[in-house]
This record gives C-alpha cells, sequence and structure tokens, in this order.
C-alpha cells in the first residue's frame, strides 16, 4: 500500500510539472521574486486554475502594469501585455472588446490596480467589463522603495510613514462591490488551493470579477515592521485567517497584525 501511494505522489507531481511547463516559460526560471514575496505563489494558483478550466493557451492574455506584480506577463506561456502604471484595466478592457472570446485576466498590485489604477477599476466595473482582476496587496509601493501606500494599514512603518501609517487604508472588496464587481473574493499567499478556486470561478463569472491575495512584501513591509522572516507571516495568515463566506465587504478592513477575514464575498447570479 505504501508503494503504491508513493507511486500515485510521483505520477502527480510529474502531472503538475507538465502543466506547469504548459503554462510557464521555464527558460525564465527562476523568477526575481524575493524570498518570502506571495507573487509566485499567486501565480502557481493561476496556472492551476488556468489548466483546471482546460483553458488554450492561445486564447488566454494577461495584462499586467507596473511594479513587482507587474512583471508575472513575462513568465506566462501565453499573449501579454506589460502597460504602463496604472493602465492594465483600460488596456484590457479594449482587449476584451476587440476579441471578446479571449479569457482575459489583469494582474497586479495594489498600488498599480487600487491607487493610479483605481479610476479605471471603478469604471470598468461599473461598466461590468469581462474581464478578471487579480490584485496582490502587499500594502507598499515595493518596487520603488518601501514608500506608504493607500492600503497601508495604520500604524504600520514605511520609508515614508516613519511615524507609521495614519491614513485610512483603503477596504478593495468593498470598494469592488460597491462598484459594481460581479465576483469578489480575498485569500492570503497561504491559501493557494482556495485562492486557485476562487481564480476559476472568477474566470468563468461574466462581468468584472475580482480577487484579492494578501500578501505582505517581505521586504519594505515585513523586515521594517519586524515581523519575522517569510514562516512567521504564513503562521501569522494560518493562526489569523477567518474564512466568513458572505461576509458585508463594509466588514473587511484589513487592520494592522490584526485578524484577517478571507473568503467569497460577492457571487452574483448571472442576468442579475
Amino acid at each position: 500500500m505504501e508503494h503504491s501511494i508513493q507511486i500515485e505522489e510521483t505520477i502527480d507531481a510529474a502531472e503538475t510539472r507538465l502543466s506547469m511547463e504548459k503554462w510557464l516559460r521555464m527558460d525564465r526560471i527562476p523568477h526575481i521574486w524575493c524570498t518570502g514575496c506571495g507573487i509566485g505563489l499567486t501565480v502557481s494558483a493561476l496556472v492551476r486554475a488556468f489548466d483546471k478550466l482546460n483553458l488554450d493557451p492561445d486564447q488566454v492574455c494577461i495584462v499586467a502594469g507596473i511594479g513587482c506584480t507587474g512583471r508575472v506577463g513575462g513568465y506566462l506561456r501565453v499573449d501579454s501585455l506589460h502597460v504602463t502604471h496604472g493602465r492594465a484595466i483600460p488596456v484590457a478592457t479594449g482587449i476584451k472588446l476587440a476579441k471578446p472570446e479571449l479569457t482575459v485576466v489583469v494582474i497586479g498590485g495594489d498600488g498599480d490596480l487600487m491607487s493610479i489604477g483605481g479610476n479605471h477599476f471603478v469604471h470598468a466595473a461599473r461598466r461590468n467589463v469581462d474581464i478578471t482582476a487579480i490584485c496582490v496587496n502587499n500594502f507598499v509601493y515595493a518596487m520603488t522603495g518601501g514608500q506608504v501606500a493607500p492600503t497601508t494599514p495604520s500604524p504600520a512603518f514605511t520609508n515614508t510613514t516613519p511615524y507609521g501609517a495614519y491614513e485610512t487604508a483603503l477596504n478593495i472588496p468593498s470598494l469592488a462591490e460597491s462598484a459594481g464587481a460581479r465576483y469578489v473574493a480575498r485569500w492570503t499567499a497561504l491559501h493557494i488551493r482556495r485562492m486557485s478556486n476562487s481564480m476559476m470561478e472568477a474566470i468563468r463569472k461574466p462581468g468584472l470579477s475580482l480577487v484579492e491575495v494578501v500578501s505582505p512584501c517581505p521586504m519594505y513591509y515585513s523586515r521594517i515592521n519586524r515581523l519575522g522572516e517569510h514562516l512567521e507571516t504564513m503562521k501569522f495568515y494560518h493562526e489569523n485567517s477567518i474564512i466568513k463566506h458572505g461576509e458585508p465587504t463594509e466588514n473587511l478592513k484589513i487592520d494592522f497584525q490584526k485578524q484577517i477575514i478571507v473568503g467569497k464575498f460577492v457571487d452574483k447570479p448571472t442576468g442579475s
């Protein structure tokens, strides 16, 4: 029995590698992201979602903006665009209008999608454009040196808030629902399977869908705030994430080092 289990695990590992090679540009691996960064885990969840949906790579388009998450498009074996800061949503809108048969996915950081690109996100949700947005929320502007972002929870320290962030942090799911998004979910980088399943549901859902991935920057957020190494971060997720499907989005504010509510919050019926 033990031998057969080992064979099955070996087969599963081989099949996983083959599916990864189908979707990833393996010649560009290893990737550039820092140890402890959740962007690589997010990419893994995304390609698993693509594979489980049995999508044709020639019919998938990724649009990424500027920042650490903006590098994702370069690692995927699909048509991708790396656009200017904050403009991923309007570019994706144009692609979907011109080629409605394509599966169009926008992936970016909180600064790219919800700060400089926030206006575009709001109106794409209002128009119910049929695209999926994946927002990796790392709580800072990471690639440019760790400046405070609209999502930085108070009173966390950043390179531009040495006395702690004092502004109210943006509640991404609440913004998405109020703007008209049809599907809204949030997971941490620890919840890879649940994250991947939400990505599958988001891609299948007609209209604009959003999946937020909570993944604090290990360099410019966790280290500056002395939160420990990446294993401590994962332990924190494990002990402090509360799954509450259907929780009203106004209750989803993320406070500094407090419990994080995760789950699927909005899933509107098609045609409603």
